[in-house]
């Protein structure tokens, strides 16, 4: 094993640890399991809830997060990734708590985007994400165009899909609403949809939902492969148009 070593600050959820760690390993070009990243995971189920910090004053996930951090960095880790979105609310506290390199999946999502040249675009996030403009914040000074579900009722049905759905491990849920969300989405003239709660990768191949998306997990896995010295595998196209996405 060459380069750096990557640390996973994960448990929120432990599915989307697993996400993470997977896209990491099927991105990376290695004939041998040598020539693959080494990756620290500490999948640390003990942090609070992001959302219920955020905005309803549930309990503060931050010393968590900050003893997952440290810890991971404790044993080698040389940078640090956070598969939720949502705790890039915290991101400046844990990056003050360690000497190395965290991380930001929302800032790398952003400049990729830009890079695509999208012009309007769709977020589907956790209320905490909205609320708090974590995105919106990154995509200031983008000139691009960020629109979310209209209503109430329509990010009461995102959240379902993120907590009921995904995280309560229920391949079954009913996800009708949600598909016509996305599509509402599309039809309001947005190119494609970033999926900014790293439930919903999951829930998209869990649900087979069809449409163009942007996956910051995918983005971060990349580019922590990047920053770790290993070898990407060349990507395949993004899925489908907004023309060709499923309704």
């Amino acid at each position: 094993m060459a380069g750096k070593v990557i640390g996973i600050i994960g448990g929120m959820g432990p599915l989307a640890t697993v996400d993470l760690f997977n896209k990491i390993t099927l991105n990376t070009e290695a004939a041998t399991d040598q020539e693959h990243p080494r990756v620290c995971i500490d999948s640390n189920t003990d942090i609070a809830d992001r959302t219920a910090a955020l905005l309803y004053g549930g309990e503060d996930p931050t010393e968590e997060l900050v003893k997952s951090a440290r810890r991971l960095e404790s044993i080698g880790a040389d940078m640090l990734v956070m598969p939720c979105n949502t705790a890039h609310g915290f991101y400046d506290a844990i990056a003050a708590s360690v000497g190395i390199p965290v991380l930001h999946m929302i800032r790398i999502t952003a400049a990729e985007v830009a890079r695509r040249g999208y012009k309007k675009v769709g977020l589907l996030a956790t209320d905490g994400t909205i609320a708090t403009g974590l995105y919106q914040d990154c995509f200031k000074s983008s000139g691009i165009e960020m629109i979310t579900p209209e209503t109430a009722e329509e990010q009461a049905e995102v959240m379902r899909v993120i907590y009921d759905g995904v995280k309560a491990g229920n391949a079954e849920l009913p996800v009708y609403a949600f598909r016509n969300i996305c599509q509402r989405l599309i039809s309001r003239g947005a190119q494609t949809l970033i999926l900014g709660c790293t439930e919903l990768p999951p829930a998209f191949a869990m649900y087979d939902l069809r449409f163009p998306t942007v996956d910051p997990t995918l983005e971060l896995a990349l580019e922590a492969i990047r920053q770790s010295g290993c070898r990407l595998k060349p990507q395949k196209p993004s899925l489908p148009s907004a023309d060709e996405a499923d309704v």
